[in-house]
């Protein structure tokens, strides 16, 4: 990274922090969801659905608009959560938001998939030996469908890094505290001269975003393997 400005590692850093935070924040949330949307049969499923996959849908600009109204200081739920000291309109908090947000229907989309494609009879068979459904979702589901969330999981991470305009929308593009990857490639790509610098960062998002799909895989070969020996 020595070949990087300060400026540069400034954004890299706190990419990777937002989009760590981001994928940790969301996967509880999305597992409940896809194990709804999946399994569940309830009034508003549809509307669930619908909602959950929104960020896919709208533009950008326009969900990192609704963060802003919904979440900035003047806003009840902005003033309720300023008084016990959370903040998100443009803190890299917010930025973590945002990124969660336009993530979070890819993660649920890849555990749905997993989850529904689960023998139900395992888990049917678990359930007649005296198994509770939490202990059979532990030792037999979650298992099975754990190349799913690691799939999903890598997806939402991706997602975070290369996420632009609901980012820039909501928490704007401050250095050192909002100015992620794709930010600071646009601010770079904006002065005379800044080209260079936008290049080694998309190098960086590359090589970052190639590195998380290659361990995504190794990974879910390796749990893939693992459940096979034990379901056979």
């Amino acid at each position: 990274m020595q070949w990087l400005g300060p400026e540069e590692w400034q954004a890299v850093a706190l990419s990777l922090k937002v989009s760590f935070w981001a994928t940790l924040l969301s996967l509880p949330l999305a597992l409940l969801v896809a194990l709804a949307l999946a399994r569940g049969q309830f009034r508003g499923k549809a509307l669930l659905n619908g909602v959950v996959h929104l960020p896919l849908i709208l533009p950008p600009v326009v969900t990192g608009y609704i963060l802003l109204i919904l979440f900035s200081g003047p806003s009840p739920i902005g003033s309720a959560l300023s008084a016990v000291g959370i903040v998100f309109a443009f803190r890299w908090t917010g930025a973590a938001l945002a990124a969660a947000i336009m993530g979070f229907p890819l993660i649920v989309r890849a555990i749905r998939l997993s989850l529904e494609a689960v023998d139900p009879k395992l888990e049917q068979a678990a359930a007649t030996l005296g198994a509770s459904r939490i202990w059979v979702f532990v030792t037999i589901t979650l298992p099975l469908i754990l190349p799913g969330v690691l799939a999903g999981a890598v997806l939402g991470f991706a997602k975070a890094m290369g996420e632009f305009g609901a980012t820039i929308t909501f928490v704007s593009n401050i250095p050192g505290q909002t100015r992620t990857l794709p930010s600071a490639i646009y601010a770079f790509l904006q002065v005379p001269g800044g080209e260079t610098a936008a290049l080694r960062l998309v190098i960086i998002s590359v090589a970052l975003a190639m590195a998380a799909l290659l361990a995504s895989e190794w990974l879910a070969r390796r749990v893939a393997d693992r459940v096979r020996g034990a379901t056979c």
